[in-house]
C-alpha cells in the first residue's frame, strides 16, 4: 500500500495552480473506516466497500493510500485513529467513513471536529446539497463534516459506497490537492524533522 521510494517530504510533492496558490499532488492519503460490526469480525480482511471505494477515487486520479484503518463506533478509538494519521508526515488527508448519523453510536463528527484547528464547513453544506438529488429529505440525517487537524484537511462521511463515491468524486478530490497545500504553505520551509514537535499520535 505504501512505496517507501516515494518522497515523503511534502515540498517534493508542492506546486503551484494558474492562481498561484500551493498543490500538494499527488496526495498521501489516510483512510478510517469505522464499523463496530467490521471491526469485531473474525477475519484478516473484512469487507470494507466505503473504504474501497475512497481508495478507487484517489488512486484513479493518481493519489497514494499510505493507510487504512478499521475502528470500532467508538469516540475514543475514532479520534486516536484520525489524531495518529494527521501527526505523520507522510500523511497530508484522511478520509473518514462511517458513524454520521444520528444514532446514539454515530460519533464520527463528534470525535473528529474534537481536532479540527480550522472548520471547512462549505463541505457538509455541499455534501448534503449533492445527497438531497440522490436520497432526498434523509440527507439532512448526515452529519458529514470536515476540517483542518494539525494543518491536514480531514474529511468525515456517511459508510455507503454511494456517499463515499458522491463525496470522493465530486468534491474531495477535485479539491484535495488544493486544500492540503494552502494548509501547509506556511509549513513549505519547515524541516521534515521539525515535525515531530506534533508528536506521534498516540492518546
Amino acid at each position: 500500500m505504501t512505496d517507501t521510494d516515494a518522497p515523503i517530504d511534502r515540498d517534493d510533492r508542492r506546486s503551484t495552480d494558474d492562481h498561484g496558490h500551493d498543490l500538494i499532488d499527488p496526495l498521501y492519503v489516510g483512510i478510517v473506516t469505522v464499523s463496530s460490526s467490521r471491526a469485531a469480525a473474525d477475519e484478516a480482511d473484512p469487507d470494507d466497500p466505503g473504504g474501497d471505494t475512497i481508495q478507487e477515487c484517489f488512486e484513479d486520479e493518481g493519489h497514494e493510500i499510505r493507510e487504512r484503518l478499521l475502528v470500532r463506533d467508538d469516540y475514543s478509538a475514532i479520534r486516536t485513529a484520525v489524531r495518529g494519521l494527521v501527526a505523520r508526515r507522510d500523511i497530508d488527508v484522511v478520509v473518514t467513513t462511517g458513524g454520521t448519523g444520528v444514532t446514539v453510536d454515530d460519533v464520527s463528527p463528534d470525535a473528529t471536529s474534537s481536532l479540527f484547528e480550522r472548520d471547512l464547513p462549505g463541505f457538509g453544506e455541499r455534501f448534503r446539497a449533492l445527497s438531497w438529488d440522490e436520497i432526498g429529505t434523509r440527507a439532512i440525517a448526515s452529519r458529514a463534516t470536515a476540517g483542518l487537524a494539525v494543518d491536514t484537511p480531514v474529511f468525515c462521511i456517511p459508510g455507503s459506497t454511494g456517499a463515499c463515491q458522491t463525496a470522493c468524486e465530486k468534491l474531495i478530490v477535485p479539491e484535495a490537492p488544493h486544500l492540503a497545500g494552502l494548509a501547509t504553505s506556511h509549513r513549505a520551509d519547515v524541516t521534515e524533522g521539525s515535525l515531530t514537535e506534533y508528536g506521534d499520535g498516540s492518546e
